[in-house]
């Protein structure tokens, strides 16, 4: 293990230095194993770990290739892991929402286009046909934040909150929020942040965005306070 480490950040290197930028084809196992003084399972070993955490594109047959180290794809794993935490922990993602989210929104107040509000117009009319579809509305939900933040312009703010959302949560919340009659409330919200995108207000689309995640998380308090009390639970 502590070879394939030392590999990890041997290549890593090469990576960080410039020596390989993104698009480059590594050396073949075995001259890049001597270049780097270590044996070639070592080096075979990092590339595996290297390829998972989207750093190196193995092509069979062809080589393998540093990737385009962008955001979305290196922050990828993150959405996988908040998929498998805990309950709790599930609570502290959502902290986590609260801080960013917020600040996303107000920032995209401000260089959202015409085109992605009248996008997001199209989301909320869907939402509101779709209001005791918990499958369809978080789709939809997604949809909606995912153009909001992806207004920012911000690749890594938009692939680290997308990590973040994961399905699971929004499944539990709107589950939660249908049972509790509390839908339509949620899908106003919604509008509140879109009509403080359209008039291009960034606190108030801060604000609402605030509102929004903090009614969310209420919900999920809720739904993972009624599962740890429900019989047989």
């Amino acid at each position: 293990m502590a070879l394939t480490d030392e590999a990890i950040a041997k290549i890593r290197g090469l990576i960080q230095s410039g020596e390989l930028p993104p698009g480059t084809r590594l050396p073949p196992e075995q001259q890049l194993a001597a270049q780097m003084g270590l044996s070639r399972s070592g080096v075979r070993e990092a590339v595996k770990v290297l390829e998972s955490a989207r750093v190196l594109d193995v092509r069979r047959g062809d080589g393998t290739y540093v990737t385009s180290l962008a955001p979305r794809l290196l922050l990828e794993g993150l959405g996988l892991a908040v998929e498998l935490l805990r309950d709790d922990t599930l609570l502290e993602v959502m902290e986590v929402r609260r801080l960013l989210e917020p600040v996303a929104t107000g920032l995209a107040a401000l260089s959202i286009s015409d085109e992605q509000l009248d996008e997001l117009g199209r989301i909320l009319d869907e939402m509101r046909s779709a209001a005791d579809d918990a499958e369809q509305l978080i789709r939809f939900d997604t949809t909606f934040h995912h153009t909001v933040i992806t207004a920012t312009g911000n690749e890594t703010l938009t692939s680290l909150l997308a990590g973040l959302s994961g399905r699971t949560v929004r499944a539990r919340v709107w589950r939660g929020l249908i049972e509790g009659n509390a839908a339509h409330k949620t899908i106003d919200e919604h509008q509140a942040i879109y009509l403080a995108l359209r008039s291009r207000d960034q606190l108030l689309a801060q604000a609402s965005a605030l509102l929004h995640v903090n009614t969310s998380e209420a919900w999920l308090r809720a739904v993972l306070s009624s599962s740890a009390t429900a019989p047989g639970e």
